[in-house]
């Protein structure tokens, strides 16, 4: 079956005229709906992206670590007394403070020493327990403390 043609061109069933225009195209309302979708698309991907990013650079920065305090502690302290102690780590880490806390478990100088490290912002960032257990204290020779104590 042919087309009729007229000598303005093909002429256009019925039923694929939709107001005056051809059904082929596209309608203003659907391009601003699909630009809507592709818009929320793209910002939910740039958001994952970025919350990527984010996590990737926290688990690039080191967190200090509580060791050192309790290694400093063993080497220099010959006695331990029940009490608290505070401090910072100086050019070491700079504006972060530590906090010990020492309670003698048992009455045969066996000692549980709690460290906390204070991020600048004041959050706990590592919170340890050490155990120490002396009878017989080196005399004199102790190793010179790293760490600032207040």
């Amino acid at each position: 079956m042919s087309a009729k043609f007229l000598p303005s061109g093909p002429v256009i069933p019925r039923r694929l005229v939709f107001r005056g225009r051809s059904a082929r195209a596209f309608t203003l309302l659907e391009v601003m709906i699909a630009t809507g979708i592709l818009f929320v698309a793209i910002f939910a991907i740039l958001g994952l992206v970025f919350a990527n990013l984010r996590n990737a650079r926290l688990l690039q920065q080191a967190k200090v670590d509580a060791g050192p305090l309790a290694a400093d502690l063993y080497y220099t302290t010959n006695q331990w007394e029940e009490g608290s102690d505070s401090g910072d780590f100086g050019d070491l880490y700079p504006n972060y403070k530590w906090q010990s806390q020492t309670t003698e478990m048992l009455t045969n100088k066996f000692f549980k020493v709690d460290f906390v490290i204070i991020h600048p912002d004041g959050i706990i960032e590592t919170n340890i327990s050490a155990y120490f257990w002396r009878p017989n204290p080196p005399a004199g020779g102790a190793r010179p403390s790293l760490l600032n104590t207040q």
